[in-house]
């Protein structure tokens, strides 16, 4: 070993298993280039079986199933064993295997550090590691996928970076031999988000499809297998899956255990749940810790992808025969959890429309087309909408896209998309508050983010493009724009739907337009609402209604919410939530007079005549803050 290397090294992965899994291929490349350091896994208990014993020499296991990982750090179990650390052994360098993406979790690798007494800390920087003395630039979730980053940092100490599988401890399987083609389904998703879940009623009707098209051996696998009480909190897989089935449907239950032939959950431990997967023909589930370890195994497998970011945490097989299939629906605001530098949302929303809309029919189609060794395109099977395509000026504000445009620039954008006719394309209408609120909502930030056009909805937005040095043309607002798009509508025959506000609005808004713009077409107006449970019908009645464009009044960021998680589905060439506007035109609400709005001061307007919005409009002053601190 050449003498500069370190000898003893201790690896720092305390999260969960598929985390583990991801970073087994790393170990093993330092264990390849150092034959002789002595390696320490520093790891969660409920993860340490599936390491194998020749990879490491020594495993300090911390516990933290059903916690949150930073203050199961600081528990007082683990406390003691990081104290042994601190009293016995020193290490030559620390290896973080983790993105220092929460200040909390910072400060706790910061700890281990002197903890451990490492002269040499190697980690992802983002600005915030300051503890490191050996990096490589984080650039954020997805922009290399996690096995990768890994494999990158080990390159550090002389390591090969190469691709490589996970090596996994692989128990004995707990199942008899059969002769019948054997599947796997995990419906479950572990603990850390229940929204990567996908519906019991629907993995029922798979698993009874697949065992009677194929014969095939259905086996159930996941955590403890105990059904809740009715008060009892989610805990684990089945505790949530199950009781979400036996709401929407009585019968979901028993269809999916009278499909199953073999009920694993809570039966297996970590390597023998390995082998059992190994054994399978194919595996389906959602993104978890099961995902990660079919794919050690190399088992041919369909994941499902809906909130996570598959770019970031897909299965990692790089040398299997099969490659994992990976199915999403691809609406706009899919994923809203670990996307570049933050965590995101990993609950998802409460519509979990992402998941929903990834039917049982699609998963069936490609398990038939893997087990008959067909290739499978791992992409989602609808168009995915249109993100900023279009020629022009665009710049960032607040890590949010502006687009420099006018309103005849627009009007001509909008007749190719119509024309075109290749998909929904969405529009936001970006002001200062809409800005500050996506600084802390992670979705609509994304949405932002993702739109094909935002346009500049506010004298505030004017103002911050001048103070990156750029005159953008024009204020370009949803409500002037609307007027300006229905007049146009008239003149080519484009269909406007209006969805929102309260009950009679949208109609009375609708009409008004019609007598100002004679031959304007009005595909339908519907009150509606944002509501989960409404979705389906809505979007069946509006691409029923045939019409081309769509304006949305459910408020903002609600309005752009529903129209990015209904992207895939919705038969318009364009979407855009116009907020108040139906009120405008309906004459429920005075819009502000033409002079003051020239001159920018239709925010002034409003609050007078509805004080209560006072609070609101202190997302001006903090707008104004964060552009000076933001500087050019």
């Amino acid at each position: 070993m050449d003498a500069q290397a370190p000898k003893r090294l201790l690896l720092v992965q305390y999260a969960d298993i598929g985390d583990l899994i991801l970073t087994l291929p790393a170990v093993s490349a330092l264990r390849e280039s150092l034959p002789d350091a002595h390696l320490t896994l520093l790891t969660s208990a409920h993860a340490a079986p599936l390491v194998p014993q020749s990879l490491v020499d020594e495993i300090i296991t911390l516990e933290k199933k059903g916690q949150n990982a930073t203050r199961a750090f600081f528990r007082r179990s683990n406390w003691r064993r990081l104290w042994r650390i601190y009293r016995t052994t020193r290490f030559d360098a620390i290896l973080y295997f983790h993105h220092f993406s929460l200040r909390a979790g910072t400060l706790k690798f910061a700890l281990l550090a002197r903890l451990a007494g490492a002269g040499r800390r190697y980690g992802l920087q983002n600005g915030k590691a300051h503890f490191l003395t050996d990096s490589l630039p984080d650039d954020g979730f997805g922009a290399r996928h996690q096995a990768q980053y890994w494999l990158d940092l080990v390159g550090l100490l002389g390591a090969s970076s190469q691709a490589r599988p996970a090596p996994v401890h692989i128990g004995s399987s707990p199942l008899p031999r059969s002769d019948r083609l054997r599947i796997v389904i995990h419906p479950g998703s572990g603990s850390d988000s229940l929204a990567r879940r996908w519906s019991l009623p629907r993995f029922g009707a798979l698993a009874h499809q697949l065992r009677g098209e194929f014969n095939a051996e259905i086996v159930c696998v996941g955590s403890a297998a105990d059904l809740p009480q009715p008060t009892a909190g989610p805990a684990n897989d089945r505790e949530t899956a199950i009781p979400a089935a036996k709401q929407g449907d009585p019968n979901a239950l028993s269809l999916f255990q009278e499909s199953v032939d073999h009920d694993l959950t809570g039966r297996t431990d970590l390597p023998q749940l390995a082998a059992v997967l190994r054994e399978a023909a194919l595996v389906i589930g959602a993104d978890s810790g099961v995902m990660h370890l079919a794919a050690a195994v190399q088992t041919p497998q369909i994941a499902l992808f809906g909130p996570s970011n598959h770019e970031a945490w897909a299965p990692w097989a790089p040398q299997a025969e099969i490659a994992p299939v990976i199915l999403r629906s691809g609406v706009a605001c899919s994923p809203c959890s670990y996307v570049g530098q933050r965590i995101g949302q990993r609950e998802g929303c409460p519509a979990r429309t992402c998941m929903h809309l990834i039917s049982t029919a699609e998963v069936i189609q490609a398990a038939r087309s893997l087990l008959k060794g067909e290739r499978v395109v791992a992409q989602p099977a609808r168009t995915s909408p249109h993100t900023a395509q279009r020629d022009g000026q665009r710049l960032t504000i607040l890590g949010l896209p502006l687009d420099g445009i006018t309103y005849d620039e627009w009007l001509t954008q909008i007749e190719r998309w119509v024309k075109d006719r290749s998909g929904l394309h969405h529009v936001c209408t970006l002001n200062p508050e809409f800005a500050v609120i996506a600084q802390h909502d992670d979705n609509f930030r994304h949405i932002l983010q993702r739109a094909a056009l935002c346009v500049p909805d506010g004298v505030g937005m004017l103002w911050a493009a001048r103070r990156k040095g750029q005159d953008l043309p024009a204020r370009v607002t949803g409500a002037d724009g609307l007027s300006q798009i229905a007049q146009r509508a008239a003149e080519t025959g484009w269909r406007i739907f209006f969805l929102g506000a309260a009950p009679g609005v949208a109609a009375r808004a609708a009409d008004a337009l019609q007598a100002s713009y004679p031959g304007l077409q009005i595909a339908g107006t519907l009150s509606g609402s944002p509501a989960p449970a409404e979705e389906d019908e809505l979007v069946q009645q509006i691409n029923a209604s045939g019409a081309d464009l769509l304006f949305v009044a459910f408020g903002a960021p609600i309005q752009d919410q529903w129209i990015a998680r209904n992207s895939t589905r919705l038969d318009v060439a364009m979407a855009m939530g116009v907020g108040g506007a139906f009120d405008f035109l309906a004459g429920e609400v005075p819009r502000a007079p033409y002079g003051m709005r020239r001159l920018g001061l239709e925010w002034l307007f409003r609050l007078l005549r509805q004080p209560w919005r006072w609070r609101r409009m202190l997302r001006l002053p903090r707008f104004v803050l964060a552009v000076l601190r933001e500087g050019n």
